[in-house]
């Protein structure tokens, strides 16, 4: 099983937004018969098995194995993955073109569109991905606003700069700040 199952094509989305598929792909985290989900379901086996095959068909849960019981083969399906994401491009841009100012709250969805599109291609069977997440809150008045930005840009460009050689394993570093909005509940 996949840590995560980035979700390209629209017909894999369609595939998995249905309430009641969502509940099916839940209950096979662990490998589980149609009969089994069924049961847990409070569903007929025919109507999961329903789901199911919907499921298989679009990549989202395989058949893990196979057993005989008075004489039917019976599958035993697994979701594909522990997280399922969909993709910004699913729907596709918008309106107008990649914002160019950093300073623009385009710019950085922009810039998470990308993070997860590359998070999501990493090969997660590698032996080791060396990575890091950092996250904070920081109170900045707004009249050293200014101050702090540039502070952080010139932090990050030193980085770069120190950092920025040919050589070794290529990281890639993406910062984000934005204003904190209400807490949600």
């Amino acid at each position: 099983m996949k840590e995560v199952l980035y979700l390209e094509q629209i017909e894999q989305a369609e595939a998995l937004l249905k309430p009641q598929r969502i509940e099916v792909l839940r209950h096979l985290a662990e490998p589980r018969t149609c009969t089994e989900v069924a049961a847990l379901l409070g569903q007929t086996p025919q109507r999961v098995y329903y789901h199911v095959k919907r499921l298989v068909e679009a990549g989202l849960v395989q058949q893990v194995s196979e057993r005989k019981v008075r004489g039917i083969h019976e599958g035993i399906y697994q979701a594909g993955a522990r997280s399922y994401w969909l993709s910004p491009r699913l729907v596709g841009r918008i309106g107008l073109h990649r914002a160019q100012d950093e300073l623009n709250l385009g710019y950085l969805l922009d810039l998470v569109e990308e993070v997860q599109a590359d998070i999501a291609a990493l090969d997660r069977t590698a032996p080791e991905l060396p990575s890091i997440g950092v996250s904070g809150e920081i109170h900045v008045p707004p009249e050293r606003r200014q101050e702090f930005l540039s502070d952080l840009q010139t932090t990050l460009q030193n980085l770069f700069t120190r950092y920025g050689g040919t050589e070794g394993d290529a990281f890639k570093l993406a910062v984000a700040c934005y204003p904190k909005g209400d807490d949600r509940d």
